[in-house]
């Protein structure tokens, strides 16, 4: 019997003792695990359509409920019924829409309108501009150091501006199939809104209901994050993309440029992504204010540079705070990726969802350094 012992000793020692074997062992399962789900995915293939139809109006749901539901929390603490706060709330959304409707819009359409016929000008002044550069003396050295031919570099672009004119040809389909299923999500947002803030506070409980009782404290905590770090992001990205917004619009305002209301929604809306989104949104305007006149040209960026610093010094540390308590360099990866993975959504939903992650990982890597006691220092 001894030399069994000593053989389940041995094994014990070198296998289940050793870490870096122990861990290989979980890599080795988790692979395995994968593998076979990827060969019976089909399985899986009405819960992928399940998921994409709903995910959108969930999505649209999540950030007005974030927004609206602070307010709900507020009137209800002064005795004020919830459902009567929520119905308050709708009336009011309902007037704000109207008004913006009724005032703003039209202002819009006249400028978007006047964008789009004055397009070819803008594109003919560009490329003169373009031309210009390209046949001064610096350029012309610069260009002889790297050999390079702009008559290539233009054929270049002709081509790919034709391919990708022919290529929206082809998604047309497409392109209206999204844009009908965005005009269904919208209008369902505000059905399943009503209930998810007159019900949400039941939710978590519902789930917690049904896991076992020795993993609902855990399940608890990372929720109650997840759900901090989701609603910090979302409102406090919002409100700082409002506020650049109205600041670039006032300063527009002032130097008199072109399109100004125009310009500053699209820098509102883009600056909801971080970090890549102000250099999207300062592209128009950097067209506009060039073919206005150089002097035009340096007053937007200076604008633009005044209404970047306030943002970033006292705007985003006021609002955001470190909530998030991610590295840029690390959002922009993120950002990055999940364009490539899942385009536009996955862009907006970027920066959340690496914030989800990255709190249940988190936990995860807690509960396996308390389980399998790998990383406790040896004696």
């Amino acid at each position: 019997m001894e030399p069994r012992n000593d053989w389940k000793e041995r094994f014990k020692f070198f296998f289940l003792n050793n870490r870096f074997v122990l861990f290989l062992l979980i890599a080795l399962l988790i692979g395995l695990n994968i593998m076979v789900f990827t060969r019976i995915s089909f399985i899986f293939h009405p819960l992928a359509v399940l998921v994409k139809t709903v995910i959108l109006p969930l999505i649209l749901t999540g950030v007005v409920f974030y927004l609206l539901n602070p307010i709900v929390d507020y009137l209800e603490r002064k005795k004020v019924k919830r459902v009567y706060s929520i119905i308050v709330l709708y009336l009011l959304v309902i007037g704000i829409i109207t008004i913006i409707i009724t005032s703003v819009v039209p202002v819009i359409r006249d400028q978007v309108a006047r964008l789009i016929i004055n397009a070819p000008a803008y594109s003919s002044e560009v490329q003169a501009r373009f031309e210009e550069l390209i046949g001064s003396d610096f350029v012309n050295q610069f260009r002889e150091t790297i050999n390079y031919d702009p008559a290539e570099l233009a054929n270049r672009v002709s081509e790919w501006a034709t391919s990708a004119l022919n290529n929206t040809w082809k998604s047309l389909g497409s392109i209206v199939g999204a844009v009908t299923e965005t005009i269904i999500s919208i209008i369902t947002v505000p059905f399943i809104l009503f209930y998810l803030l007159k019900d949400g506070r039941k939710l978590p409980k519902f789930i917690l209901g049904l896991l076992p009782t020795a993993l609902r404290p855990q399940t608890s905590r990372i929720m109650s994050e997840m759900n901090h770090q989701v609603s910090s992001y979302i409102r406090g990205q919002i409100i700082v993309s409002m506020c650049i917004g109205a600041l670039l619009y006032v300063g527009y305002l002032i130097i008199g440029l072109d399109y100004s209301l125009t310009l500053a929604l699209i820098a509102s809306f883009t600056s909801i992504v971080p970090y890549l989104g102000p250099a999207i949104a300062i592209t128009p305007a950097l067209i506009v204010a060039l073919v206005t006149s150089p002097v035009m040209l340096i007053k937007m960026i200076v604008v633009w540079t005044v209404v970047q610093l306030v943002e970033g010094k006292f705007i985003s540390p006021q609002i955001m705070g470190k909530s998030l308590r991610v590295h840029p360099i690390t959002i922009i990866f993120v950002i990055l990726t999940a364009g490539n993975l899942f385009g536009v959504i996955g862009i907006v939903l970027a920066v959340p969802g690496y914030a989800v992650l990255k709190v249940m990982v988190t936990h995860l890597f807690r509960w396996f350094k308390y389980r399998s006691r790998m990383y406790e220092p040896e004696d």
